[in-house]
């Protein structure tokens, strides 16, 4: 195809590309203009006058330091978590929603489970923290009435990272059905009559028709989320730290935001981010590799 005719297939569409504006410039400003800021992990940043080369100096002094090893243990355990417990639930969500022949209770389901995608971290967490309180919280009235004493779950460190998995679940799950379910949507009537037809009963139609459809969105999202395995949520941490349980849940982005923005370490804290990155681009291309060596499928 020649520059001429994606030109005029571009203009043809300019409405759509002009549409497209606010996202384009909001990726270049926040996600690729930050990029060129990553140097500063080479160098020795003062405010005043030039900065100094510095090589790896920032990178051996973070894998030198005990905290960061507890730090990124922390990180990989609650994105593994979030990652492997997380992931499936959206496709069954999608799966039971399609199932509903009620249309309005149907499209009812779906609006009450996007909504808590929309609120913030702080709204979020303020809810758990009534949800699980230990002396008013439905949680642990429900565990005292089944005879078991009450827990404060939000400063108990081998719950904590539970609460963060349930939160992450109960706030995603209905926006991330949304890809699989259109998915379904998406299958052609004819291949539910044929099946119909040939005395496929409704389990068989799941994973004969249905699953088989799911297998392309399935396959990228997991690879995208592999890529993202790094961040295990700073909002989400940061709302529901405390100093019993900071030691289990305290992961990259809290301790980049703590050295970096907190304490002024500003090559240091680059250096911890830019690390994270790496690690980042290194696991979704070698998952994009494996996927399409295996199956045919990758994320592009």
């Amino acid at each position: 195809m020649n520059s001429d005719t994606i030109l005029k297939r571009i203009w043809s569409s300019k409405v759509l590309y002009f549409m497209l504006l606010p996202c384009i410039a909001f990726f270049v400003l926040f996600h690729v203009w930050p990029i060129l800021g990553m140097k500063l992990a080479f160098y020795d940043y003062r405010i005043i006058g030039d900065n100094e080369f510095v090589g790896f100096k920032y990178f051996k002094e973070l894998f030198s330091t005990p905290l960061f090893t507890t730090v990124l243990q922390n990180t990989l355990i609650i994105s593994a978590m979030k990652l492997f417990l997380i992931f499936p639930i959206p496709i069954v969500f999608a799966l039971l929603l399609n199932e509903f022949r009620n249309g309005k209770f149907r499209k009812a389901v779906q609006v009450i489970s996007y909504l808590p995608h929309f609120l913030s971290w702080v709204v979020i967490a303020g809810i758990w923290f009534e949800f699980m309180s230990p002396s008013t919280g439905a949680i642990n009235e429900f565990l005292q009435w089944l005879g078991f004493p009450a827990k404060d779950f939000l400063t108990d460190k081998n719950s904590i990272r539970w609460v963060l998995l349930a939160s992450e679940a109960w706030r995603s799950i209905g926006w991330d059905s949304i890809i699989f379910l259109a998915a379904i949507m998406g299958i052609s009537p004819s291949l539910y009559e044929a099946a119909y037809l040939d005395g496929a009963n409704r389990w068989q139609i799941v994973t004969r028709i249905v699953l088989p459809h799911l297998y392309i969105p399935m396959v990228t999202i997991f690879i995208l989320n592999v890529g993202f395995i790094m961040n295990a949520g700073l909002d989400q941490v940061l709302n529901f730290t405390n100093a019993s349980i900071n030691s289990h849940i305290d992961i990259i982005d809290t301790y980049v935001y703590r050295v970096g923005l907190v304490n002024g370490q500003y090559s240091f804290a680059t250096a911890a981010n830019l690390f994270k990155s790496l690690i980042g681009v290194v696991l979704i291309l070698s998952t994009h590799f494996i996927s399409k060596k295996l199956t045919s499928k990758g994320a592009w």
